[in-house]
This record gives structure tokens, C-alpha cells and sequence, in this order.
């Protein structure tokens, strides 16, 4: 384990996104006669459904603009991110920044803007769109986009929420978790860094004091939404280890803006306790879902493995490893990489696969639908490329 190539490793993962990759998205993901993107592509890049996912639309904006500002000045790929926030700017919200959940090609609305993860990943794209053109109407949409999303996170879904008021009053994980990441995706463009600081400090507590259960060991993904305790229903006993582990890595990185060893200490445990769970000893990968006493699951696919848990499990043991020295976190990235490129690789076109059933073989041939779009691999493969030359 001493003697792992990081230099080798390192060119490895930088190749698959700058020659593979991102190659992939820019040929075949931009709708060239109405703006925006196309997410749903066949295993050779062959579009097979013309529908706009908002959030999908924000994380490819987020995407290149990122890579913009963070690799190389490279034309096409802010000319990619500009078209698609173009796109979002005219089409993808209701007028007062509640963005919708998909469009059709042209642009007219499809579903409503129930989903707040629209709003968080149009966040992010505005704000690194922001950043690579300096331009203020960006940053000002981000900024009117982060209010939105302050304003609704007690009540995501607004109008649109289902489920009857007051029997079973649940909040979800996923909002905090993923505002510990876009807080530090939006911190330049915030003038008020007390706002933002008070941000982090509530999604902090609520993901380790709230959602993480001493007696559970990990997150949950619905606690009571009155005092935060556990429920024993379904939705109260679900775990999502990737969710988990994605959520320590960010955890890490604010541990690294703070200057907080024990923040990265706490996340780097939790972080190990959580992939020893997740971990399919019979055929290897980690699970989607489980249930926390162990009882029969409501999702059929609870044992799938997808492309996005492995990718953040490995972003995250490699970031605890280059933070701590922890050697149990680079066996454990180890195992995820060989994992990785044995069952999510396409041998013979680009991009990766994103379903795998629990054996690891290709369930579903796609390389974007409905959810998978251009995001978690070459964040991903960035994220590893980068880590490794630390190493």
C-alpha cells in the first residue's frame, strides 16, 4: 500500500476527464438550437430523451465553469457553460427564482419547482459562471438563487409538499448536506460573510447534532422535523452511505476553511464507520440503501450499485487520507478505485456507467438519464486527479 504510484495514479484520473470525459459532454450534451443540455444519452452519446432536468442543467453550468476557472482558460469550455446558463437564466425559474424541476427543449415548463436541489445547483453554476466572466448579473442571480434557498429550506417544497401536515412531521438530510458544499462553492460572491458563517454553523449542527445518531453510528436520512429525534417508519429508518460520504468530504473541506482539526477528525471517523457498513462483503461496491435495524426495504433498488456513491466514497477516503496520514482510508480508496474501473469503465465508448446491479454488472447501458448527467464523474475524476498530486 506504501509503494501506490500517486504521480501514475494522478495522470491516470486527469486523462479519463480532460481526454475521455469532458470530450464526451461537449460533443454530444449541448443543444446547439435551443441553449441548455441534453442529459439523457445512450452508451455512445446518442441523445434518446430531449427533456431539460433543472438540476442537471446547473451542475454542467457548474461544471465547466469550474474547470474554467480552476484548470485552464479554455474557450470551449466556458462557451459551454455560458450557453447553459443562458438557458437557465430565460427558461429555468418561475420569475422569482424558484427553479423549476425540468423543461422541455424549447424552454416551457414541465414539472414545478418542488425540488429545491434546482435551486442549489443553479446556486453553484451562477456563482462559478460568476466568477470565470466577472460578470454582476451572475453573481446577483446566485445571490437572489442563495435567498431562495435560505427562504424555503424549512419548507422545501412549499405548495408541493404531499405529505399530510402534522402526523408524521420528517425533515431530510439532504439539504444541509449539500449547503455545507454550496456555501463554499458561493463564499466570494456573498457580501456578508456573518450570514454565511451562520449558514455554515446551522448545517454543521445539523448534520453531526441532528441527522448523526451516536447510537446509529452515521447519518439518517429523516429525522423528526419537531425535535430532531428518530422515527421508526420507512423513510425514518433509511440509511444512504453514499450520502454519508459524500457529505464527510464537504465536512472536510469546511474543516480546512475553519482551521478545525477536529471537524476533520470527526468526519474522517465517521467516514469509516460508514463505508465499513455500506460495504456488499459478498460481491463487493456499496450498497444504495439500507435499513438501519435491518428490517425489508421500500426501494426495490437498495442494492444497486451507482456510479455516484463510489466516486464520492473515493473522493472522500483519499481526502481523509491526504488530511490525516490515515492508511485504513487509502486501503479503503484502493479497493474503491479497482472497484471503479473494473465495473463503471466502458471499455469501448467514453464516459462511465451509472448502474450496476448488486453482482456489478452494467444494469442500465445509459450514460446520462432523468439523474446522472455531467457532474459526479468529472467532479470526481477532478476531485482524485488533484488529491493524488498532493499525495
Amino acid at each position: 500500500m506504501d509503494n501506490l504510484d500517486f504521480a501514475a495514479l494522478a495522470l491516470q484520473y486527469k486523462a479519463e476527464l480532460l481526454d475521455n470525459c469532458l470530450p464526451f459532454w461537449l460533443g454530444n450534451s449541448q443543444d446547439t438550437e435551443y441553449g441548455g443540455y441534453f442529459s439523457c444519452l445512450n452508451r455512445d452519446g446518442s441523445v434518446y430523451d430531449t427533456d431539460k432536468f433543472i438540476w442537471l442543467q446547473g451542475r454542467e453550468v457548474w461544471l465547466f465553469a469550474m474547470l474554467y476557472n480552476n484548470v485552464e482558460k479554455k474557450q470551449e469550455w466556458l462557451d459551454c457553460a455560458l450557453q447553459g446558463g443562458e438557458f437557465l437564466r430565460k427558461y429555468g425559474h418561475d420569475g422569482n427564482y424558484n427553479f423549476y424541476f425540468s423543461l422541455n427543449r424549447e424552454g416551457q415548463p414541465l414539472i414545478q419547482p418542488y425540488n429545491i436541489f434546482s435551486n442549489t445547483f443553479a446556486c453553484m453554476g451562477f456563482a462559478q459562471l460568476a466568477k470565470a466572466t466577472g460578470k454582476a448579473e451572475y453573481a446577483d442571480i446566485a445571490k437572489k438563487t442563495f435567498d431562495r434557498i435560505l427562504a424555503r429550506k424549512d419548507n422545501p417544497k412549499g405548495i408541493w409538499e404531499k405529505s399530510y401536515p402534522g402526523t408524521r412531521p420528517m425533515k431530510g438530510f439532504s439539504l444541509p448536506m449539500i449547503i455545507c458544499n454550496m456555501a463554499l462553492e458561493i463564499e466570494d460572491i456573498i457580501e456578508d460573510k456573518s450570514l454565511l458563517d451562520r449558514t455554515i454553523e446551522t448545517c454543521l449542527h445539523e448534520v453531526l447534532e441532528v441527522f448523526y445518531k451516536d447510537e446509529v453510528g452515521m447519518m439518517v436520512e429523516n429525522v423528526s422535523s419537531v425535535d430532531g429525534s428518530l422515527i421508526d417508519c420507512f423513510e425514518g429508518r433509511v440509511i444512504n452511505p453514499g450520502h454519508n460520504l459524500e457529505a464527510m468530504w464537504f465536512l472536510m473541506d469546511l474543516g480546512v476553511r475553519l482551521k478545525d482539526r477536529s471537524l476533520i477528525d470527526r468526519a474522517v471517523k465517521i467516514a469509516l464507520n460508514v463505508i465499513e457498513y455500506g460495504w456488499d462483503k459478498e460481491y463487493g461496491g456499496i450498497f444504495y440503501f439500507m435499513d438501519r435495524k435491518g428490517y425489508p426495504q421500500q426501494q426495490l433498488e437498495w442494492d444497486q450499485k451507482l456510479w455516484w456513491v463510489h466516486i464520492e466514497s473515493s473522493i472522500a477516503m483519499l481526502k481523509a487520507y491526504s488530511l490525516t496520514g490515515n492508511k485504513e482510508c487509502l486501503s479503503w480508496f484502493k479497493k474503491l478505485h479497482e472497484y471503479m474501473w473494473t465495473h463503471f469503465k466502458d471499455s469501448e465508448f467514453p464516459e462511465w456507467f451509472g448502474y450496476l446491479n448488486r453482482r456489478g454488472e452494467v444494469l442500465l447501458p445509459l450514460k446520462g438519464g432523468k439523474w446522472k448527467g455531467c457532474f459526479h464523474v468529472p467532479r470526481g475524476l477532478y476531485q482524485i486527479w488533484k488529491l493524488l498530486e498532493q499525495c
